[in-house]
This record gives structure tokens, C-alpha cells and sequence, in this order.
């Protein structure tokens, strides 16, 4: 069956009846294969798929969606291409779902960048769907989320989100604003700052591994 979207796999190494999946979303201007070297580092229970967003940018560049820029070098991201990439990414986990023996109680997004900002959006508008989320380097878009999300029982929802002191893509109050926006819908997160970039230091992927491992 060919699903939504294309991706990386690696199987776990530990098989149980149901897998827990870990899905990895690269950020702009990437490809599946930017996270997925993190694989190999991942517990080997794990299910970790690495999709490629749909938008292609050329030579192996895609996008969840575009970010214009206007005369005043001001960016504007497409909101409504990020709405068409937040569904497809949860119609994309049902699939996996229905192609693995992946344990639907048990899905964890990794998203980086633009991916993180999209793995807020699908978990806030689909907390059926997923568990946790590990947010690097993003920050909550509200315009993208399902318009009845407050709706939604995010009671369950857990989310690691951690940024550079120096990003200089992203700015650090963006990442600043979330927990407090997230612990007004009561949803239980952990935040932490890293002295780098718009980038994941090793400190950071060490932090998010033993909050997987704790969660």
C-alpha cells in the first residue's frame, strides 16, 4: 500500500505484539534523512519512521509549507498549506497504524523546526491521536490549529519542548510564550534552553532521550 506520504524506517529491534512509533518531521528546507540519523540513538522498541513533507523544493528540499518573504524581507508562512500538512500527517499515522503493528496508545512525534511547530498543531488538534511530543526549536502557530481544539481532552497529552538561547531563525520569546500556553490547557510539558543555535545540542538529544525513556 502506498502511503501519504514517503518515508524512512527502522524496525525495532525489540519486537512486541505493538510497537510504540516514534515519527520524526524535518524542518524546512530538509528531508527524512536529516532526523533519521538520530535513529540508530533511539530506544530499540521504538517503530521510528522519518517522513518527508510533501512540498518539494528541489534537490532533495521539501517543505510542510511555504514561507514567503514580502519587500521588507518579512515572513509569512502559508497557513492554509500548514492546515493541508497537519491533516495529512494525521491521516499519514492512521496509515502506519493500519500498515504496522505500531500501538495506537503509544505515538510520539519528533518534530524539528518547521516539524515542530506542526507536531504542536497535529497534537493540539488530534490528541486521539498522539501522546507526546518532543517540540525542538518551534513554537506553538495558533492560526494552524483546528478551530474547535479547546474542545479536545488534552489532559493526556506530554510534551518535551526545548530551544537554542541563540537561535537565530526562530527567536528564543517565540519558544518562551508555549509553556505558558500550554500550562493554561493544563497540558504537562517539560522546557528546556541550550546555549546554540537553531540547531539540537547533544546535551539536548541526551535530555530528550531520558524524557522519553521517564514518559
Amino acid at each position: 500500500m502506498k502511503l501519504s506520504l514517503e518515508y524512512k524506517i527502522r524496525e525495532p529491534k525489540i519486537k512486541l505484539d505493538k510497537n510504540p512509533l516514534l515519527l520524526l518531521l524535518h524542518g524546512y528546507g530538509s528531508n527524512e534523512e536529516d532526523l533519521f540519523s538520530f535513529a540508530t540513538e533511539l530506544p530499540d522498541e521504538y517503530y521510528i519512521i522519518s517522513a518527508r513533507a510533501p512540498y518539494n523544493m528541489q534537490y532533495g528540499a521539501y517543505a510542510w509549507y511555504a514561507i514567503n518573504f514580502d519587500a521588507d524581507e518579512n515572513k509569512f508562512s502559508d497557513h492554509e498549506q500548514a492546515k493541508i500538512s497537519r491533516d495529512l500527517i494525521a491521516q499519514f499515522i492512521d496509515e502506519l497504524i493500519q500498515t504496522y503493528p505500531i500501538d495506537s496508545k503509544n505515538v510520539t512525534l519528533v518534530g524539528f523546526s518547521q516539524g515542530s511547530i506542526l507536531s504542536y498543531a497535529i497534537a493540539l488538534s488530534h490528541p486521539d491521536k498522539v501522546q507526546r511530543v518532543v517540540a525542538l526549536s518551534g513554537y506553538v502557530s495558533e492560526p494552524i490549529l483546528e478551530e474547535n481544539y479547546l474542545r479536545n481532552d488534552l489532559s493526556k497529552l506530554k510534551i518535551f519542548h526545548s530551544h537554542g538561547t541563540v537561535d537565530q531563525v526562530i527567536p528564543i520569546e517565540w519558544a518562551r510564550k508555549t509553556k505558558p500556553f500550554l500550562e493554561k490547557l493544563g497540558i504537562n510539558s517539560t522546557y528546556k534552553e541550550y546555549p546554540v543555535g537553531h540547531g539540537v545540542a547533544p546535551q539536548n538529544f541526551y535530555d530528550l532521550k531520558n524524557w522519553l525513556l521517564e514518559n
